[in-house]
C-alpha cells in the first residue's frame, strides 16, 4: 500500500507568507526521511485557503532535496494551465527527478479561482476533458498537437523529450459522476477527497473499477484517497485539536467553495458540492456540519486510525492514502508530531 503525503498550504497561521511557505514545503522533505512513499501539493491561488500556485515548481525544488520519495502534482488544474506547458513542466520534472513525478490533473471548483483566470466554471468539464488528452499524449509521445473546440495547438515537438512512459502513472481527482466516468474512460487512476459517508460514494467507486476493466482489460489501480487526519496517542488530544483545527478547516473550505451554493445546480457535474451545502445546512451551518466530515477522514489514536482503516478498506476496497496534518493553522510542531507518531505507528502496518 502506497502511503503518502498531501500538502494543503493553508495559511491560517497569520505568517508571512514566505515564512509560511517555506516552512510547508519543509514537510515534503522531511517526509521521505519518515518513510512516506509519494508527496505532493494542491495547486490554489489567491487566498489563505490554499497557495500553492505552481505544483512543478515547488516539487523541482522538492526533487533536489531528495532521493527516491515519488512526486505528484495533486492536482494541476488543468482549465487554468496551457496544456501544451502542462506537457513541458511534467517531462522537466520528470526528468530532473530522475523519473519519479506522477501526474495528477484536476479541473477545479471554486469560482474565486476561475475569475481571476479569465475562465468559467460551466466550461471546466469540456476544458478538462480535452486538456487531459492533450497532455497525456504529449507526455507519452513527446508531441503536442490539438484542434478542439477549446485548444488550437499546432504539432510540434517537445524539448527536452520525454525519457520514459507515463503509463500507470497519471492520476485524476474523480469527485463527481462525471469525472469519475472520464478517469475510467481515460485509464488514469482515481484520486478522491475524504468529504462524506464513504458509503455513498460507493456506486461511483464501484462504477469506476467496472468501467475501467470493461474498456481497458484489466483490474482497476487502487484509487487514492486524501485524509485531513489528526493522529495523536493521547484521546483528549484528539479531541481538542480536532475542535480547534479541523472546524475552522471545514468552515475555511465550505466557505471557499461556496457548499451549496445556487450556481452549482445548473452545473449537474458539480453535484457533489450541491450535496455538501444541503448537508451543511441540515447540520445548522458549516462550523456544525464538520461532525459528519470528519467521519469520512482518519482521525484518532494510532489504534483508532487502524481500526478506521480496516472498516474503510472492507467497505471500498483496496485504495492508497495521501494524508494531510496541516491545516487550519494547527502549529507545525503539532503537524511534525502527528506526522512522526503516523509514520511509526500506523504506516508500517499500513504497508505490511
Amino acid at each position: 500500500m502506497q502511503v503518502g503525503l498531501h500538502l494543503g498550504f493553508q495559511n491560517l497561521h497569520g505568517m508571512p507568507d514566505a515564512e509560511f511557505f517555506r516552512k510547508e514545503t519543509q514537510i515534503a522533505i522531511e517526509a521521505e526521511a519518515m518513510g512516506f512513499d509519494v508527496v505532493g501539493p494542491v495547486e490554489h491561488h489567491f487566498t489563505d485557503y490554499a497557495a500553492c500556485p505552481d505544483s512543478f515548481q515547488m516539487l523541482s525544488y522538492v526533487a533536489a532535496k531528495t532521493k527516491k520519495i515519488k512526486l505528484i502534482t495533486a492536482a494541476v488544474i488543468l482549465p487554468w494551465n496551457d496544456p501544451l506547458r502542462v506537457v513541458e513542466k511534467a517531462i522537466m520534472l520528470d526528468i530532473v527527478s530522475e523519473g519519479r513525478l506522477i501526474l495528477g490533473m484536476g479541473r477545479g471548483a471554486a469560482r474565486r479561482e476561475f475569475k481571476h483566470f479569465r475562465v468559467e466554471l460551466a466550461d471546466s468539464r469540456e476544458m478538462f476533458d480535452e486538456a487531459a488528452i492533450i497532455v497525456m499524449n504529449g507526455v507519452e509521445t513527446g508531441f503536442v498537437e490539438a484542434d478542439t473546440k477549446w485548444y488550437k495547438i499546432p504539432r510540434v515537438e517537445i524539448r527536452p523529450r520525454p525519457f520514459k512512459s507515463f503509463k500507470d502513472r497519471t492520476v485524476m481527482v474523480s469527485m463527481s459522476g462525471s469525472s469519475v466516468e472520464i478517469a475510467a474512460k481515460y485509464g488514469l487512476k482515481s484520486l478522491r477527497f475524504s468529504q462524506g459517508d464513504w458509503s455513498r460514494a460507493l456506486p461511483e467507486i464501484n462504477g469506476y473499477r467496472s468501467t475501467f476493466k470493461q474498456l481497458h482489460g484489466r483490474e482497476a489501480p487502487p484509487f487514492i484517497i486524501s485524509d485531513f487526519m489528526v493522529c495523536f496517542d493521547n484521546k483528549q488530544k484528539v479531541v481538542e485539536y480536532t475542535d480547534k483545527y479541523f472546524s475552522k478547516l471545514f468552515s475555511t473550505v465550505a466557505n471557499h467553495y461556496e457548499f451549496g451554493g445556487e450556481h452549482f445546480k445548473s452545473l449537474p457535474s458539480y453535484g457533489t458540492y450541491v450535496t455538501l451545502g444541503e448537508m451543511s445546512a441540515k447540520a445548522g451551518g458549516p462550523d456544525k456540519a464538520y461532525k459528519d466530515y470528519i467521519g469520512a477522514n482518519l482521525i484518532g489514536t494510532p489504534e483508532e486510525l487502524w481500526e478506521q482503516h480496516l472498516r474503510r478498506k472492507e467497505l471500498v476496497g483496496d485504495y492508497e492514502i495521501l494524508a494531510n496534518f496541516s491545516y487550519g493553522g494547527m502549529p507545525y510542531e503539532l503537524v511534525y508530531q502527528q506526522m512522526k507518531l503516523f509514520a511509526d505507528k500506523i504506516m508500517p502496518r499500513l504497508k505490511g
